[in-house]
């Protein structure tokens, strides 16, 4: 298959997995085929053992995925598909608010692949869109533009960015209309999600679509009836919302060490009741997309078994963005 037929393929499968009816079994098959063309054209496969593929890529603040992972990253097929989904969307209530102009898209984090350039922008023509790309893994930008060469995308590139997103300055920051960082981790561990955002998103117009555009950590608590082997779950409080915790930053002041910390009382619950504490990742990805537990790596729950009989009257939640970032809690 010559890289025309190629071309036509992929853009041929991105339709269907747009199509709200799919069925799983076949996003699934259409995803790995579209990984394999991606893998002939890069020689990126996401599955080799070179230490340099292997290897996280520390930022100034947590670490970004290394080549292999992000290229398996495609894989992730609930996710991929409604990020496909959102950012159609976004783009195209972009041109009906801006009619005429070129929809400018920023691109922090692109990987091997960069495959919300790859897939979106055969569906649109270059004067309607031009993409700007920013990736610390001098490797992956290399895969992301010899791809992007192959797949005779270069028209629709504006430019390319080889830095670190969470120092980044954006020249011309006013003129994106979609800021794009799909840069996260299950309770947001690790990787740079926040302070990228810390960084970009003051930079950006107020008017700017974020994608993805939230992410929400909740807690809940279960308890095993004793006539029913489920268990049953008790929402009790959300304790990250990051879109919150940002607009309550002042654009001159530094990214912050840590957030403010989230203590939740406990005292007034029958805490006998409960044998887990569960700590689930909600990704609110654009307008009335969501991703929730278990739909993807980015939302598997975090269970935590409770022994009793249970003594603490709080639990205090901080989430660290310094020296590592990561959630952590301390029971009081």
């Amino acid at each position: 298959m010559n890289n025309k037929q190629i071309i036509a393929e992929i853009k041929e499968i991105t339709l269907s997995l747009l199509e709200p009816s799919l069925e799983q079994v076949k996003v699934e098959k259409g995803l790995n085929d579209i990984h394999l063309h991606f893998q002939k054209l890069t020689e990126i496969t996401g599955f080799d053992t070179k230490i340099e593929h292997l290897a996280a890529i520390p930022s100034s603040k947590g670490k970004a995925l290394g080549l292999n992972h992000a290229a398996q990253c495609l894989l992730d097929y609930k996710r991929t598909v409604k990020f496909l989904n959102a950012v159609i969307l976004a783009i195209k209530e972009k041109q009906k608010e801006y009619p005429n102009e070129v929809i400018h898209f920023f691109y922090a984090g692109c990987g091997p692949y960069a495959p919300f350039i790859t897939l979106i922008a055969p569906h649109f023509s270059p004067e309607e869109i031009q993409f700007s790309l920013l990736e610390i893994n001098k490797a992956s930008l290399e895969s992301a533009k010899k791809l992007i060469h192959s797949l005779n995308l270069t028209t629709y590139i504006q430019e390319f960015h080889l830095a670190d997103a969470v120092t980044f300055k954006v020249p011309k920051a006013t003129k994106f209309h979609i800021l794009f960082s799909e840069t996260l981790d299950a309770l947001l561990y690790r990787e740079s999600y926040v302070p990228i955002l810390y960084n970009l998103l003051p930079q950006f117009n107020k008017e700017v679509a974020l994608i993805p555009e939230n992410v929400l950590i909740n807690m809940s608590l279960s308890n095993k009836p004793e006539t029913n082997s489920s268990y049953q779950e008790h929402n009790i409080a959300t304790i990250l919302n990051v879109r919150e915790s940002i607009s309550l930053h002042k654009k001159e002041q530094p990214i912050p060490l840590q957030l403010p910390d989230k203590k939740i009382d406990l005292a007034p619950l029958d805490m006998s009741k409960y044998d887990r504490m569960i700590l689930d990742t909600q990704v609110h990805v654009y307008n009335n997309i969501w991703l929730n537990r278990s739909e993807s790596s980015l939302t598997l729950p975090l269970k935590m078994t409770l022994e009793q009989p249970f003594k603490n009257k709080a639990i205090l939640f901080t989430y660290f963005i310094e020296p590592n970032i990561e959630l952590k809690c301390k029971l009081e």
